[in-house]
């Protein structure tokens, strides 16, 4: 039986990761905090392993905070590279297949065309510059991983758009939502799922892959669109500016060509509003 180490297992992707686990009964799993083990502690990481026996790792621990990374770069850079570097080199010396999450980030923003795994990255924040050294790490380190990219994350876990969208909408707060940036909002569920079928199918395609869902739209598409479904827009100020400053730059478009996944690894994607209906009826948003 496959043995899965899933760190980071209290965020989103994590907790999401957690609960697609019921569907692969052969798979066994074993969760893991940040609190009881930290993969920047490199000695700590390689006991771990060496006491227990896994086949695969899913990297979920990661540095998330785009705006606040600008100011806490060495933390940023710690925890999505230097930490990501002790991962790999012990998921090497242990022979487990790695799984880690990237990031659309570590493009730029200037094509108008949906991103391949091909294309040359350039990050323009410390967040993107951060995943894509870990990335690197990674490719260089080890010789059985997964990099899977992915793009506005959200679910009922957390603290993501998704909830302060509702949030602010319950609270009959006012909003006002950029234009300026085109992407994919991607369901966390679906992402762990896909990680999750990967491995059952025992696929040996190593690499770098693009997992979103599928179409685009802006945040303030993504605002609108969560408002309309859950019968809030009429009842809501929302408003929209192609002005809105952030202390972070953000590329203005970072779709992800999902075609590489699809082929190799035949995953499926599902419409992103679609797949946010699936989210809102499982959401209790706590005010």
């Amino acid at each position: 039986m496959k043995k899965i180490l899933v760190t980071g297992a209290n965020g989103q992707l994590g907790r999401c990761i957690n609960d697609a686990a019921a569907e692969f009964p052969d798979l066994e799993f074993v969760f893991v905090p940040k609190e009881k083990l930290d993969i920047q502690e490199a000695n700590s990481l390689k006991d771990f392993f060496r006491k227990n026996h896994f086949s695969h790792c899913i990297n979920t621990a990661a540095y998330t905070n785009v705006e606040k990374a600008e100011s806490e770069s060495d933390k940023a850079f710690a925890i999505n590279s230097e930490a990501v570097k002790n991962l790999a080199e012990t998921c090497k010396e242990n022979d487990v297949v790695l799984f880690h999450i990237s990031t659309d980030y570590v493009f730029d923003g200037t094509k108008k065309s949906p991103y391949l795994e091909t294309d040359l990255t350039n990050p323009i924040n410390v967040y993107g510059a951060s995943k894509l050294k870990g990335e690197n790490y990674i490719q260089k380190i080890s010789n059985k991983f997964f990099i899977f990219r992915t793009s506005w994350l959200y679910s009922q876990y957390g603290h993501n758009f998704l909830k302060t969208i509702l949030k602010y909408a319950e609270e009959g707060k006012p909003l006002t939502i950029t234009t300026e940036q085109t992407g994919t909002p991607t369901n966390a569920n679906d992402l762990a799922r896909a990680l999750l079928q990967v491995i059952a199918q025992d696929s040996k395609d190593y690499g770098v892959y693009h997992y979103s869902n599928s179409g685009e739209t802006t945040w303030f598409g993504f605002a609108e669109e969560i408002l309309r479904q859950t019968k809030k827009l009429k009842d809501t100020n929302l408003a929209k500016t192609n002005h809105y400053r952030t202390f972070a730059a953000r590329p203005e478009y970072s779709v992800l060509d999902n075609t590489k996944a699809q082929n190799k690894l035949k995953l499926k994607y599902i419409d992103w509003r679609e797949s946010l209906q699936s989210v809102l009826e499982k959401t209790v948003i706590n005010l």
